[in-house]
């Protein structure tokens, strides 16, 4: 397995991975990211950041079952495995614990 940490682009298509479940697949998650961030995310990154993940065991792919609406062709779906949800949680909780100790009124003053 890779690094334990996530990128921040890695954090972002692992938490559409999760919102998704197992409707996950590249274009759905460029899409995903663009609605929820308004920051577009080309299909060749969402696709080598996936390879990626897949490489350190965070997410694994598979193919769908063929449907008509797609001409017959199946679609490579991504799921987390445990251990991307282990580290998803890990980064999750590590930003959570530094957003806790900035006092209020040091971000009022940005």
């Amino acid at each position: 397995m890779g690094k334990e940490y996530l990128g921040e682009f890695e954090e972002l298509v692992m938490l559409m991975v999760a919102m998704m479940k197992d409707e996950a697949y590249g274009l759905a998650i460029c899409d995903e990211i663009e609605s929820q961030t308004g920051r577009p995310a080309s299909i060749g990154a969402v696709h080598a950041t996936v390879a990626r993940l897949e490489k350190k065991g965070f997410v694994e792919t598979f193919m769908s079952d063929p449907t008509n609406e797609r001409g017959g062709r199946r679609k490579r779906l991504i799921r987390m495995t445990n251990s991307g949800k282990s580290t998803l949680i890990k980064s999750r909780d590590a930003k959570v614990k530094l957003w806790t100790q900035i006092p209020d009124l040091a971000l009022n003053k940005i």
